[in-house]
């Protein structure tokens, strides 16, 4: 009997050691971005990861918003399963793809951002499935910026 306790222990402190480390992989939006660091990016998708806890972005910008000179920025969007709800899939955003980006920049300066939406020149928009952004987007908006 004792054997058996031991061995349940063991189990559930391996169990709670893994979840553990899921935890303290994911963020908050409030510790990764300024929302008072508004970045617009426009420029042409070089990669586009289907992965989670979060999908990424990546632009080459002919005219960095910071810097004035070309760079290649990340922008995080929503999880795969919530931009499968919003008609996406993982072939949405092929290379070369022409998009314009309202975000907010990391706070550490890193050409890193989240975004709500994206845009494309032809005026169409989609949501990057990321509430947390769009909550922040929304609430900038109210506030005249």
């Amino acid at each position: 009997m004792r054997m058996k306790a031991w061995h349940a222990a063991t189990i559930g402190a391996a169990l709670m050691m893994g979840g553990a480390g899921v935890a303290w992989a994911h963020h908050s939006f409030a510790a990764e971005f300024d929302t008072n660091k508004p970045v617009k990016l426009e420029g042409s998708v070089t990669k586009f990861e289907w992965v989670n806890p979060h999908s990424w972005i990546h632009i080459s910008v002919p005219k960095d918003p910071r810097t004035g000179k070309p760079a290649t920025w990340r922008v995080e969007g929503g999880a795969p399963s919530a931009l499968l709800r919003r008609g996406w899939n993982r072939n949405s955003l092929p290379a070369g793809t022409k998009i314009i980006v309202q975000a907010f920049a990391a706070r550490d300066g890193d050409a890193r951002a989240s975004a709500a939406d994206i845009s494309f020149p032809d005026g169409r928009q989609l949501s990057l499935g990321n509430p947390t952004t769009e909550a922040a987007a929304a609430a900038a908006k109210r506030a005249g910026q």
